[in-house]
């Protein structure tokens, strides 16, 4: 079980453009001492000034997840961060030489596929888990994101946009490893051909590109290979939300509800739970019998190929 904390074995890195700036980026991930969490830097700003991957670091929830601090921004990290999640990844320093992390296919695969060819590494310190213990729901208008207590992560997630081929869908995730990989991480980020042209005008979206993205006109799927999944759209949401997961920093342990949010509400909702200590604990386990007597199952980040600490 996956008790314990997480970097990578080495350095790895590639680059790739800007979905939003257009600009092609260098990034970088190496390891990380135990207790550092994720962390970006700026090598192309003076200092190289660091920003950690937390929720109360959030600065822009436009199209996207943007961190930023003193100044220095740091642009669409969900995918990464999701992939770092996903992987049970718990420490890691991110270099990049501009202000986005690149949006690669799309998807998160690239850059589980980048994490997996570093290796992952366990380190002697016990993960931190934040087990959810009593119910929060935060509503805006038909949105919603509720949270409640589980012995496992559990995301279940509806979506309904006025598009014939985006009604009604709901996915439900049962967190491991394996799955996310699976089931989660090659979903597309997607749009509709009316809103990049209008973005596209507004000087948003300039690296947006169908290499990189699902477009959907009035009546179909622009894509020539089409979708990777019946239902891409809805996992490609719970890909979004797990990046924005990720911010709280520590794995968490309940079932959420959510219905039609998006990053803004993602990051309401974190705020929301993390400032409300009664709705919530953490618990750190060294074996099975103690995971056991608190009812808990911990989530299997996959990739069982490690190098001990």
């Amino acid at each position: 079980m996956d008790y314990r904390q997480r970097t990578l074995k080495g350095e790895i890195g590639c680059t790739g453009i800007g979905l939003h700036t257009g600009k092609k980026v260098r990034i970088n991930i190496r390891p990380a001492p135990c207790d550092t969490g994720i962390r970006f830097v700026r090598t192309d700003l003076e200092g190289h000034p660091m920003i950690e991957a937390r929720f109360d670091n959030v600065l822009d929830t436009t199209l996207a997840t943007s961190i930023g601090l003193n100044g220095c921004r740091i642009g669409t990290i969900e995918h990464l961060m999701a992939s770092f999640y996903g992987l049970g990844i718990d420490n890691a320093v991110v270099e990049l030489d501009g202000p986005e992390v690149p949006i690669m296919d799309g998807s998160s695969a690239p850059f589980v596929f980048l994490l997996k060819s570093a290796g992952i590494k366990e380190q002697k310190a016990p993960k931190q888990f934040i087990v959810v213990k009593k119910a929060l729901k935060l509503d805006d208008g038909s949105r919603s994101i509720c949270v409640y207590p589980s012995k496992e992560l559990r995301i279940t997630y509806m979506i309904d946009f006025q598009h014939p081929l985006l009604r009604n869908q709901e996915y439900e995730l049962r967190f491991s490893g394996g799955d996310f990989v699976r089931e989660i991480s090659r979903a597309r980020t997607f749009g509709f051909l009316r809103d990049v042209e209008a973005l596209k005008a507004n000087g948003l979206a300039k690296g947006g590109s169908l290499d990189n993205a699902v477009v959907i006109d009035d009546f179909r799927i622009l894509n020539e290979d089409g979708l990777r999944f019946q239902d891409e759209f809805v996992r490609h949401k719970i890909l979004d939300f797990i990046g924005d997961l990720s911010l709280i920093q520590f794995p968490i342990i309940g079932h959420f509800v959510v219905m039609k949010s998006g990053h803004f509400l993602n990051q309401q909702m974190l705020a929301m739970l993390m400032q409300s200590k009664r709705h919530w604990k953490v618990y750190s386990f060294v074996t099975a019998e103690e995971c056991s007597k608190n009812s808990i199952r911990i989530p299997a980040f996959g990739v069982p190929e490690f190098v001990p600490a």
